[in-house]
Formats: structure tokens, C-alpha cells, sequence
């Protein structure tokens, strides 16, 4: 038999009259639960709260294809609440130890409700605080999973220009020796200095100037007649060395100026020593790019993420989306167009730059999983009175009228179990309010609009 004194020890009942901890204790089943009984399992309906007296309860369930599990102790108040709507329990549950609890038909809440109504509003709070701390859990883990995505797409943008990079530098090193063993062979010959001029004026032209490379059909052709130049003096291994200056676009005619102004190994060093040169300068401007690219990504990162800067400030949208599709370039770069159209002024809007940012991305990720990575993303800003207007279409299948009025609802999605926790867009239209501003969205096959208005910084308007 429950004891009220026991009842009391609940947070929820303390101080509650005896009158009504007796009607509760007298409409309440008392359960006896063995360590790794069941009380409740997922999916069945939502019909009984529970009171935990005594021991410890464990609940598991799966959420977005994630198993998560927590722990109920004594005090605890689990299950259907009053105004609840869940309709099935979302989790199961087992004693770990053995357990006792009361249980509360859900039927007699609207009796409890006129019996009980301080203990009711308790309830209520109870409820909201699981709401928001729910809220919070899965929040949490949809922004670990967008930062999952965008580390995964950034980890694969990084690693491109630094494989390029390392396998330029080590190619780099082989030229060298080249270069250096050509170096000395031509040391030894008794070459005049207009014969020297000759060389250094050659390969300074070669290194210098920045050559657009010809098409593979013209490469090859230029191939085939410098190697055939170069085996009608005996120049038979230097094959490669033929590849390499007809990518460079050098034309036979200058290799056969080699020839006739050096005695045949004096050329031959001449020429591997100005291939090698032309080698090092493409190697260099290879590193150099692929530095440049990671410095890029890099800086896009910092400011994507507002790194070092005040978390409050002037933002500028245009370069917000600009660094924001650098960030995404990984999911846009294999059959997204992007097309902008920017107003020309400078819209600065006062914010919390990374979470502006958390709206341009959750929009054009949604686009592009619309557009099943394939289609056209529009990009417009423009000012209307005192707001800038951020504009994001695609011209993908549009979203359902019925789905429509849902889409800012948390938790509602379209993707299948363990792509979307359905916050996304509710995570958008919170950020967007917090700046004082207004998100709209009208949809029809082929065009889909997300609208986001923002009020202009004071500096701006």
C-alpha cells in the first residue's frame, strides 16, 4: 500500500493537500516492477503516467535512426501528461532494479485536472521543461550533423589542393636533380657567351611567360614532331622530354635552333636543362595554387564561422552568401548552377554573423537536396525600404500544397529516417525572428522561393 508520505516525497506533490493526494493514491495502480521488467514499450499507445517510488527505470528509443536512452529515478514523473498530444510512447522502458511506481490512467486526467489543479499546473511545467529540453537534444544533434556534413565536404575541398601540392613537391624534387645534373654537364662545355645568352634567353622565355595549355589533339600532334625532331639528331630517350615541351606549347622550331647552334650533346643538355626549367616553373605555380586554395578555404572557414570577430556586427549578406557557398562548393561544384544577382550596395545587417550564416546553409542545402544535386540555385539580394531581401530559389519539383503549411513546424520532415531531424527550417525561421526579420516561401514545380527579410543596419540605412 502507497504511503502518502511517499507521495510527498514527488517534487511535483509536495505541499499538496491530503484530501487530494488520497483521490490520487485511490485512482492509481501500484506497480511492482522485477529488475528488467517492462513497463512500457515503444509504440504502444499512450495511455498511463507513471509516479517512480522506488529503484531505478531505464527508457531507450530511436530517434533519426539514433538509439538514445536515459535514466528515471525515484521523484521522477514519466509517460502521458496532462494536455499531452502524444498519441504512442515514443520510447520503451524496464526496470533496472527492482522498482515500484504508481500508474495513472491517462482517462482520468480531466478528473484530475477539476481534483488537482495545483498539481496539474506542475505537470504543465514538467511537460514544457521536457519539450525544451527535447527541443534542445535534437537541435544539438541536427547542428553536429550539418557540421558533420560540411567537415566531411571541407575535409574532401582541403584535401584536393594538398594531395596536389605534396605530389607537385615531390616532382619537384626529381627536376631538381635533373636540373642540377644538366647544370653540370653544360658547365663543362667550352660554351661562348652568346652560346650562354642563347640558353638563359630560351629558358627565361619558357619559365616566364604564362602559357595557356593547347588542346590534347594539338598537344599531341606537337608531341610527335618534336620527338621526331629529336630522334633525327639521336635523340632517342627523350621522349618524355617531348611530352613535356608540347604541353607547354613550344614549337619545334625552337628545339631545332638548339641543334643548330650547339654541337648534338651540348644541346641535349641545353634542352633538358630548359625542360626541367619549364618543369619547376608549372611545379611552383602548381604549389602556389594549391597553397593559395587552402589559404582560401581556410579564410572561408574563419569567416563562415566569425572566428576572432565580435560575435555582434555589421554583417555585409552578399559576402555572407559568398562565403557560405564556398563552404558548400563541395555539394555545388558536380551539377549545381549557381546564378547571382546582387544589388551593388553594401546591405549590412546587424547580427550574430554565424547564425545568418545557419540560415543561407540550411537554404541552400534543402535546394540542392530538392534538385537531387542537379539543377539551377538563384541567388538575389536587394534592398526594399528599410530591409534587405535575401532571395533562394531552385528550380526542383517544388513542395507539396498539403506540405506546405508544415514546413516550419519542428520535427516535421520529408526526408526519409536518418537524413533530417526535421529542425532545419525551424532553426531558420527561429534565427530569422530573433533578427527582427521574416521569412516567406512560395513553391510550384520548377520554382521554389525562400524569401528572407532582415531589417538594414542603422550604418546602411
Amino acid at each position: 500500500m502507497v504511503e502518502k508520505s511517499e507521495l510527498l516525497r514527488v517534487p511535483v506533490f509536495a505541499d499538496l493537500p491530503d484530501d487530494q493526494l488520497d483521490w490520487f493514491i485511490s485512482h492509481s495502480q501500484e506497480m511492482n516492477l522485477k529488475a528488467g521488467e517492462s513497463y512500457i514499450r515503444q509504440g504502444d499507445p499512450a495511455d498511463a503516467m507513471f509516479v517512480i517510488l522506488e529503484g531505478q527505470l531505464q527508457a531507450r528509443g530511436e530517434r533519426g535512426g539514433e538509439l538514445f536512452v536515459f535514466d528515471i529515478e525515484p521523484g521522477d514523473v514519466t509517460g502521458v501528461l496532462p494536455f499531452s498530444r502524444m498519441k504512442q510512447f515514443t520510447v520503451g522502458g524496464r526496470a533496472e532494479t527492482d522498482s515500484r511506481a504508481l500508474r495513472f490512467s491517462a482517462s482520468l486526467f480531466p478528473e484530475l485536472i477539476q481534483k488537482m489543479p495545483v498539481l496539474t499546473q506542475r505537470l504543465v511545467g514538467l511537460m514544457s521543461d521536457r519539450i525544451r529540453e527535447t527541443t534542445r537534444m535534437e537541435q544539438q544533434r541536427d547542428r553536429l550533423a550539418s557540421l558533420g556534413k560540411l567537415s566531411a565536404g571541407l575535409a574532401h575541398e582541403l584535401n584536393n589542393p594538398a594531395s596536389a601540392a605534396k605530389r607537385a613537391a615531390s616532382q619537384l624534387r626529381h627536376m631538381l636533380k635533373k636540373i642540377r645534373d644538366a647544370s653540370l654537364e653544360l658547365g663543362k662545355r667550352d660554351l661562348s657567351p652568346a652560346q650562354k645568352s642563347e640558353i638563359e634567353k630560351l629558358e627565361a622565355s619558357f619559365t616566364q611567360k604564362d602559357i595557356v595549355p593547347p588542346d590534347p589533339l594539338t598537344i599531341n600532334d606537337l608531341e610527335d614532331q618534336i620527338d621526331s625532331l629529336l630522334r633525327s639528331h639521336g635523340q632517342n630517350d627523350l621522349w618524355q622530354l617531348a611530352a613535356g615541351l608540347a604541353r607547354r606549347n613550344i614549337q619545334p622550331e625552337v628545339v631545332e635552333s638548339l641543334f643548330s647552334n650547339l654541337e648534338g650533346d651540348t644541346a641535349r643538355a641545353a634542352l633538358v636543362r630548359i625542360a626541367a626549367s619549364v618543369e619547376i616553373a608549372s611545379l611552383v605555380n602548381e604549389i602556389e595554387s594549391s597553397a593559395s586554395r587552402i589559404s582560401d578555404l581556410v579564410g572561408a572557414i574563419k569567416e563562415y564561422t566569425y572566428m576572432d570577430q565580435a560575435p555582434v556586427q555589421n554583417v555585409d549578406v552578399v559576402r555572407s552568401l559568398e562565403t557560405t557557398l564556398t563552404i558548400l562548393n563541395h555539394k555545388l561544384k558536380h551539377g549545381v548552377e549557381v546564378h547571382r544577382d546582387y544589388q551593388q550596395v553594401p546591405l549590412l545587417v546587424n547580427s550574430f554573423g554565424s547564425e545568418l550564416n545557419q540560415v543561407w546553409t540550411n537554404l541552400i542545402d534543402n535546394a540542392i537536396d530538392a534538385m537531387h544535386g542537379k539543377g539551377n540555385l538563384r541567388v538575389r539580394t536587394y534592398r526594399s525600404d528599410d530591409c534587405v531581401v535575401v532571395e533562394i530559389s531552385d528550380n526542383g519539383p517544388g513542395i507539396p500544397e498539403e506540405v506546405q503549411p508544415h514546413i516550419f513546424e519542428p520535427f516535421f520532415t520529408t526526408k526519409g529516417v536518418g537524413e533530417g531531424t526535421g529542425l532545419g527550417l525551424d532553426t531558420v525561421q527561429r534565427i530569422v525572428k530573433k533578427h527582427r526579420g521574416n521569412i516567406q516561401v512560395t513553391s510550384k514545380p520548377g520554382d521554389t522561393r525562400f524569401q528572407i527579410w532582415l531589417p538594414l543596419a542603422e550604418a546602411a540605412a
